[in-house]
């Protein structure tokens, strides 16, 4: 099996079909969110394909080693990734296209009104398992 991030982004990927930020929302359009969001993973518990997952707070600080006895840089003209970034999921599979399925299905998870987001996700395998990929 190989493990592959799920990637889930603010912006800086393309726009997903129901662009509406989840602050526009509902409270029971994110509630339904969060349990499809919940549901997905704990079929995956299920299945053993589940690693971990996270949702990321929107606080966020560059840091920057500067050298000996000085203090850390922090933030810079950088994107910062609690602008970028979401949260992520690790999944572990036997294939890359079940990564690919999953990666689809997760993408469907429902935003405004309920309608699914289609939003886009970065796959990508993790440094050092080398993906199962099958022709």
């Amino acid at each position: 099996m190989a493990k592959y991030l799920l990637l889930k982004h603010y912006r800086g990927a393309p726009e997903p079909v129901n662009n509406v930020m989840m602050d526009q929302w509902s409270q029971d359009e994110i509630t339904a969110h969060i349990k499809y969001m919940n549901d997905f993973a704990d079929r995956l518990r299920a299945s053993g394909e589940f690693v971990d997952e996270r949702a990321l707070a929107q606080e966020g600080t560059w840091v920057r080693y500067d050298g000996e006895g000085r203090p850390p840089v922090t933030d810079g003209p950088f994107a910062e990734t609690k602008d970028l970034i979401a949260g992520w999921m690790i999944i572990d599979t036997d294939t890359y296209e079940r990564a690919l399925e999953l990666a689809g299905e997760l993408s469907a998870a429902p935003g405004k009104d309920g309608m699914p987001i289609h939003e886009w996700l970065e796959l990508r395998p993790l440094y050092g398992n080398a993906p199962t990929i099958t022709e």
